[in-house]
């Protein structure tokens, strides 16, 4: 009966890729904007710098700013 000997594998070490800034830059951007649009409406949309008429969206987002610290009343 004939045996076999199994043979050590050398593994070269994995190298990570780089991701390119162009890559990522357009999407740092676009949620950037998101975050401040979204931190205003949440902060500031209510009274002299309001954009849209209403208390509509001081209501859908009032719990949000209490739990954010941001007074409104």
């Amino acid at each position: 009966m004939a045996q076999s000997v199994a043979q050590p594998t050398v593994d070269s070490p994995a190298v990570p890729t780089t991701l390119p800034l162009k890559a990522i830059a357009p999407w740092a951007l676009f949620f950037g904007i998101l975050m401040l649009v979204l931190l205003y409406f949440v902060g500031a949309e209510q009274g002299a710098t309001s954009v849209f008429n209403g208390t509509d969206i001081h209501e859908w987002v009032h719990d949000g700013r209490h739990l954010l610290g941001f007074p409104c009343h």
